[in-house]
C-alpha cells in the first residue's frame, strides 16, 4: 500500500516526516535521534552532521514526491557507540522513542522526546571520566556580584557562591565545568564566559528571576526556605542554582533525588588560585602532551572517588590549619602501619564507583550488575570500617564514624537478585526463585509449556514419519513446524502452510498455538513481575541515597589521605610544620614533578629557602637560562599548596606560615584568539596580582618585562619589585629575572635579598650547579646556552663579538686592548646609548623643547633639525 502524502506549505510530506518535522521543532538546537523500529535516524542537517562526527555513511532518501533529504542511522542497541562521541564534540542530542506498540496502532506509531543529553548532564560511562567530576554550571552577573552554581548530575553534588567576576572566573578554571548556561540576551557577558573555552548554552531572560528560581530550588528540596543550606543570603547564586534545576527539568531530567543537598562555596575558606596560577604550575593537567602535572605525582588513589577528592583538594587548598592537622596525623599514621595500607589498599580498590553508583540507582538508570555491584561496596565500606576502627587510635577513627553499612539494604539485595545477574532486566533471570509466588508459578509455567512443546513434536514425527521435523520460533508467527521440501507430501491436510523457503515449508497446527499463548502470556508476566520487583528495589535503594553519599565521600577520602601517604613513602616526603606564623622556611626542598622525571642515576639538587613579612620579603633570583630558576620558583608554591592540602612535602623539613593567596606569573604566550600579545598577557597576570594581594600571599614572578623593549622592561620590573616592598601588606615574593641591574635594588631596600643560581665555568664552557647562593649574578651565559642548544658555531662566534662591543658601548669603551678596533660593522643600538656625543646631545635637544608654548611652525623646525642631527649619527 501507497504512503500517503501530504501537503504542508507546498511541499510532498510523509506521515513520518511530518512527525519528525513537528518534534524537531521543539527541540531546534539539538540533534534529534529519532527511534524507527529498531533504528535510530537523522534527517537533513542532523544527520549531516552525525555522519561526519560519527563516521555513519550518508545517505539519501525520497521524503514523498520527487524530494531527497539526506539520511544517517544505526541500530538502537549501537546508541552507546555513536551518542558519546556526538556528545564529546559539544553537541546536544535528544532522544525521541517510540511511546506505543507498533503492533497495537493501526496509525502512525506515537513518538516523543524522553532524553536530552548535553556535555554537562550525560551520566553515560562512556563520556565521563571516572577521577574528574562532570559539572554543569551557571553563572549569573548583576550589578556588584556574580552568583554562580555547579552540579554534577553523575554524583549528585551540587554548589552555590557568589563573588566578584574574578572570583566567580577562578572557581569556573578550578572546577572545569563541561557546560556553561549563561543569559543568552547578555551578549557581551556570555562572549566573555565563551573565552574560558567551555561549551556555553544560553537561556532566556525570564528565566533568570531571583524569585522563580528560589521556587524551583525550595521546591526541589521540598523545603520552606534555602536557610538550612546556608545559602539564604546569597541572591545571585541562587538565580545561578534554580536556573541549574530548571534546566535540568526541561532536559528530561526528572529524577533528582540524589541531588539532596546545596553546599556554600565560601571564599575565605580556601587559598586563592587564580587560572594563570593552576595553568603555570600545572596542578591539574600538564602544559605539554608528555609532561606531568602535581594531580599525577600525588595521584595513587585506589578508586575513581579518591580521584575526584584529590583534584578537589588542588583545586581548592584549604586555610583551616585545624583540618589541615588532622590530614597530616591520619597521613602520618599511615605511613607508620605497612599493614593498614595494604589492606585499605586491596578493599578500596574493589569499591568502584560508589558515588556514581548510587545516583544512576537514584535516577532509575542502573542495571542489576550495578545494584549488586552497590551491594558488593557497602559490604566493603563495613570491612574497611572494621579495619579502621580496630586501629584503636583517636587520629583516624573519625574517617569512619559516619560509614553506614545499610545492613537491611544489603540483606534485600542479596535476598532478591540472583548472584550473577544479567545487564539488563528484559534478560529476563534476575529475580531469586521464592521471592514472588506468582513468578515462580509464570516460570513454572513457560517450563512446562516449551516441554509440552517438545513433547508436541515427538509425537508429530511418529505421526506422520518425518524424522526431519522440526520447532522453531520467529516474531512473525510464533513457533511453527518446519518440513523439508523432501517430505512435504508427508504434511497432514490440517497442518496450516505460513511460510514457503527455498528448501523447506512452516506449518503450525491448533494444538501449538494453543500452548504457545500459555508461553507468550507466561513470558510477559513474567518479565512484568520481575520489572515490577526490580523497580521497586531500585526505589528502596534510593531511600538510601544520602546515607550511602555520605559513605562514599567518607571513603574518597580515606583513599586521598591513603595516596598521600603512599606518594610520602615511595617519594620520601616529609611532614610540614603549617602554622600561624607569616614566614616559610624550607630546608632541602625539591620540585614535586620534575624529581620524578629525572634519570634513575640523576639526583634532584635541593635549595634551602627562607622567606618572611620583616627582613626576607623579596628574593631576587638571577642566574643562566636553564640553570633552574623557573623550577625553584614553582617548586616553593607547589610545596606551600601541598602543605595546604594536608600532604607531606618534598623537603627535609618545611615551616609554612598559612597562606591565602598563591600568585603566579610564570611564562606568557601570544593569546592571538583575543588580540592579546605576550606583554598583554604578561601584564595582565601582573596586574592582577598587584591588585589582589594580602599580607599572607605568596607571589611567584618569573621574567617579569621580558615581553617589551629592554630598558621598559627593566623600568617595569624595578617598579614592581618597589611597589611589593613598600605595600603595606608587604607580601613574601620570589623574583627571577635576567635583568641583573636588578641586583642593585636591594641597597635601597632592607627587605630584598639578592641569590643567584651557581655555575662553574671551565674553558668557555659552563656547568649547572642549580644551587641557590646569596649576591647576585652578573651574566645570563645566554650565549652559552645558544651553544649547548646546537646553534651554530658562526653564530655563537658573532653573537660573542656583539656582545663584547655592546658591553663596551655600556661602559663608554670604544677601543679594545692595544688601541685596535673591534672588526665588526657598526650596531644599531647604538644610538640609543646616551654616552655616545651625538645622541647625548639629540636628548639634550629634546630636552629643550617645551610643548607647551611650541607653535606648530617651531614644532616642525625643531623636527627638521633633529632629522639633520639623526642623519649625521647615521
Amino acid at each position: 500500500m501507497a504512503k500517503k502524502i501530504i501537503i504542508e506549505s507546498g511541499i510532498a510530506m510523509t506521515p513520518l516526516m511530518r512527525q519528525y518535522n513537528s518534534i524537531k521543532q521543539q527541540h531546534p538546537d539539538a540533534i534529534l535521534f529519532f527511534r524507527i523500529g529498531d533504528f535510530y535516524e537523522t534527517f537533513s542537517e542532523d544527520a549531516i552532521v552525525t555522519a561526519r562526527v560519527t563516521g555513519i555513511t550518508l545517505t539519501k532518501r525520497a521524503n514523498g514526491s520527487a524530494q531527497h533529504i539526506e539520511l544517517a542511522g544505526f541500530p538502537h542497541h549501537s546508541l552507546d557507540n555513536y551518542l558519546p562521541k556526538l556528545i564529546a564534540a559539544g553537541y546536544r542530542v535528544a532522544i525521541c522513542e517510540q511511546l506505543e506498540d507498533p503492533k497495537k496502532t493501526k496509525t502512525i506509531v506515537k513518538r516523543g522526546v524522553t532524553d536530552i543529553i548535553t556535555p554537562g548532564t550525560t551520566i553515560s560511562e562512556k563520556l565521563l571520566q571516572t577521577d574528574k567530576n562532570n559539572f554543569l554550571a551557571c553563572v549569573h552577573p548583576t550589578l556588584n556580584q556574580v552568583g554562580v552554581a555547579f552540579l554534577d548530575l553523575s554524583t549528585g553534588e551540587f554548589y552555590l557562591g557568589q563573588g566578584t567576576k574574578h572570583y566567580v572566573h577562578n572557581l569556573i578554571c578550578s572546577l572545569m565545568p563541561s557546560e556553561l548556561i549563561v543569559n543568552k540576551s547578555d551578549k557581551i557577558e556570555n562572549e566573555y564566559w565563551r573565552q574560558t573555552g567551555i561549551y556555553t548554552y544560553g537561556l532566556e531572560d525570564w528565566i533568570f528571576q531571583k524569585d522563580y528560581t528560589y521556587q524551583k530550588l525550595i521546591d526541589h528540596f521540598k523545603t520552606l526556605n534555602l536557610k538550612g543550606f546556608g545559602v539564604d543570603d546569597l541572591e545571585a547564586g541562587i538565580v545561578a542554582a534554580g536556573t541549574l534545576i530548571y534546566y535540568l527539568k526541561e532536559n528530561k531530567h526528572d529524577n533528582l533525588g540524589h541531588v539532596n543537598q546545596i553546599v556554600r562555596l565560601q571564599g575565605d575558606e580556601y587559598v586563592w588560585l587564580d587560572e594563570f596560577t593552576i595553568k603555570n604550575l600545572e596542578l591539574l593537567e600538564p602544559n605539554h602532551p608528555q609532561g606531568k602535572s602535581l594531580y599525577d605525582i600525588l595521584n595513587f588513589c585506589k578508586s575513581p572517588m579518591g580521584g575526584r577528592m584529590l583534584r578537589k583538594w588542588i583545586s581548592l587548598p584549604i586555610k583551616d590549619l585545624d583540618e589541615i592537622t588532622r590530614r597530616q596525623n591520619v597521613v602520618s599514621h599511615l605511613i607508620d602501619n605497612d599493614s593498614l595500607i595494604q589492606s585499605l589498599k586491596d578493599s578500596l580498590k574493589q569499591v568502584g564507583d560508589l558515588e556514581r553508583l548510587i545516583s544512576r540507582i537514584s535516577l532509575m538508570r542502573a542495571n542489576p550488575r550495578e545494584v549488586l555491584a552497590l551491594l558488593r561496596a557497602l559490604q566493603l565500606a563495613d570491612e574497611i570500617k572494621q579495619v579502621i576502627l580496630q586501629e584503636n587510635e583517636y587520629s583516624i577513627e573519625h574517617l569512619v564514624s559516619d560509614l553506614n553499612p545499610v545492613y537491611e539494604l544489603t540483606t534485600a539485595i542479596a535476598a532478591t537478585l540472583v548472584d550473577d545477574p544479567p545487564t539488563h532486566i528484559s534478560k529476563g533471570e534476575t529475580i531469586r526463585p521464592l521471592v514472588h509466588s506468582e513468578l515462580d508459578e509464570y516460570r513454572g509455567l513457560l517450563s512446562g509449556g516449551k516441554e509440552n512443546l517438545l513433547l508436541i513434536l515427538k509425537e508429530e514425527i511418529v505421526k506422520t514419519g518425518i524424522s526431519s521435523l522440526k520447532i522453531g520460533y520467529n516474531n512473525v508467527f510464533g513457533y511453527y513446524l518446519e518440513v523439508t521440501n523432501t517430505h512435504k507430501d508427508k504434511v497432514p491436510d490440517s497442518w496450516i502452510r505460513k511460510q514457503t523457503l527455498s528448501n523447506c515449508e512452516r506449518y503450525v497446527t491448533e494444538e501449538i498455538k494453543i500452548y504457545e499463548d500459555k508461553i507468550i502470556n507466561a513470558e510477559v508476566k513474567i518479565q512484568e513481575i520481575e520489572l515490577e520487583i526490580y523497580e521497586n528495589l531500585l526505589k528502596k535503594c534510593s531511600n538510601y541515597t544520602q546515607v550511602i553519599q555520605t559513605n562514599a565521600q567518607k571513603l574518597a577520602v580515606i583513599d586521598t589521605l591513603l595516596s598521600f601517604a603512599i606518594a610520602a613513602q615511595k617519594y620520601q616526603y616529609t611532614k610540614p610544620n603549617v602554622n600561624n606564623s607569616l614566614e616559610l622556611k624550607l630546608t632541602e626542598s625539591r620540585h614535586p614533578v620534575i624529581e620524578r622525571n629525572l634519570p634513575s642515576d640523576t639526583p634532584y639538587i635541593d635549595n634551602d629557602i627562607l622567606l618572611n613579612n620583616d627582613d626576607d620579603q623579596i628574593i631576587i633570583i638571577t642566574g643562566p637560562n636553564m640553570s633552574g630558576k623557573s623550577a625553584i620558583l614553582r617548586q616553593v608554591a607547589l610545596i606551600t599548596l601541598m602543605a595546604h592540602i594536608g600532604s607531606f612535602v618534598p623537603a627535609s623539613r618545611a615551616d609554612i606560615g598559612l597562606v591565602d593567596k598563591i600568585f603566579t606569573r610564570v611564562g606568557a604566550s601570544d593569546n592571538l584568539s583575543i588580540g592579546e600579545s605576550t606583554f598583554m598577557v604578561e601584564m595582565t597576570e601582573t596586574a592582577n596580582i598587584l591588585n589582589n594581594l594580602t599580607q599572607r600571599s605568596l607571589i611567584i614572578l618569573d621574567e617579569i618585562g621580558r615581553g617589551t623593549a629592554t630598558y621598559d622592561g627593566i623600568s617595569i620590573a624595578w617598579a614592581i619589585t618597589e611597589y611589593l616592598h613598600l605595600h603595606p601588606a608587604q607580601p613574601k615574593t620570589l623574583f627571577a629575572t635576567h635583568y641583573h641591574e636588578l641586583n642593585e635594588i636591594y641597597e635601597q631596600y632592607p627587605r630584598i635579598k639578592n641569590f643567584h643560581i651557581s655555575v662553574k665555568e671551565i674553558n668557555e664552557k659552563i656547568i649547572f650547579l642549580r644551587k641557590l647562593a646569596p649576591g647576585g649574578s652578573e651574566h645570563s651565559f645566554g650565549i652559552h646556552v645558544a651553544q649547548l642548544a646546537g646553534v651554530p658555531v658562526s653564530i655563537v662566534d658573532r653573537a660573542k663579538e656583539i656582545l663584547i662591543q655592546l658591553e663596551r658601548q655600556r661602559n663608554n669603551i670604544t677601543g679594545v686592548e692595544g688601541g685596535g678596533q673591534i672588526p665588526i660593522a657598526p650596531i644599531q643600538l647604538k644610538f640609543f646609548d646616551f654616552s655616545d656625543g651625538i645622541a647625548a646631545r639629540l636628548k639634550e635637544e629634546l630636552l629643550k623643547v617645551d610643548i607647551n608654548t611650541t607653535s606648530p611652525i617651531e614644532a616642525l623646525m625643531k623636527i627638521k633639525e633633529l632629522q639633520m642631527l639623526i642623519k649625521n649619527i647615521e
